[in-house]
């Protein structure tokens, strides 16, 4: 597939006034310095790359955007929402319960590790997880459904979206601060934000 914004990188701004030094300073961080392993085992990190590899797939990148790490770095500092939905336990237990199960549920239905399946295996038991099928006494009262959409799904896209590869791919000019945006109408775009391949004015 041709990609929608082929002649754009949004590092090419860095120079320029759309980036102040705050966000050089954030970007060389999420750039340049990908945090180690210091939450999760071993295996629960396993788990949990298996899953941004179904979750995101990344076929054509020599480097795929890293998201494990960050999710890691966050669990290991406690940085939380502010919030917890009641039904759900505190956000590190979460995290280490929902990986325990969605292995244990892959090791129930295939014998095998989540890590290790098939990808379509893989993919047929995370739409079951999505539905709310899953085997009640593996997951007990950790609602499977919640913790794949609330929890999984929605952090790994929150770091996925929040690397420069990612801005670029979907014409994303970065932070509004310090130039912002004039153009905010349907179809209008600023001078400098990505220009999408083929695109028409409707």
């Amino acid at each position: 597939m041709e990609p929608a914004y082929p002649n754009y990188n949004v590092l090419d701004k860095w120079n320029s006034p759309s980036f102040d030094d705050k966000t050089r300073r954030v970007l060389r961080e999420r750039l340049s310095n990908v945090p180690p392993r210091r939450f999760f085992t071993e295996r629960e990190w396993q788990v949990l790359d298996a899953l941004c590899a179904r979750v995101l797939p990344q076929p054509d990148r020599a480097e795929p955007i890293p998201i494990t790490p960050w999710i890691d770095a966050q669990l290991h500092d406690n940085v939380q929402e502010g919030f917890r939905y009641a039904h759900m336990p505190d956000q590190r237990r979460a995290w280490q319960r929902g990986l325990a199960a969605i292995d244990a549920e892959a090791r129930y239905r295939h014998d095998t590790g989540f890590a290790e399946v098939e990808p379509p295996e893989a993919d047929a038991l995370l739409a079951d997880l999505e539905q709310d099928r899953a085997n009640a006494d593996i997951w007990k009262d950790l609602k499977p459904d919640w913790f794949f959409v609330t929890v999984l799904v929605k952090t790994i896209a929150g770091y996925y979206y929040s690397h420069p590869d990612a801005w670029s791919e979907i014409g994303f000019g970065g932070p509004a601060s310090p130039r912002g945006y004039v153009r905010l109408n349907f179809n209008q775009r600023d001078a400098w934000e990505g220009k999408e391949a083929k695109w028409t004015k409707r």
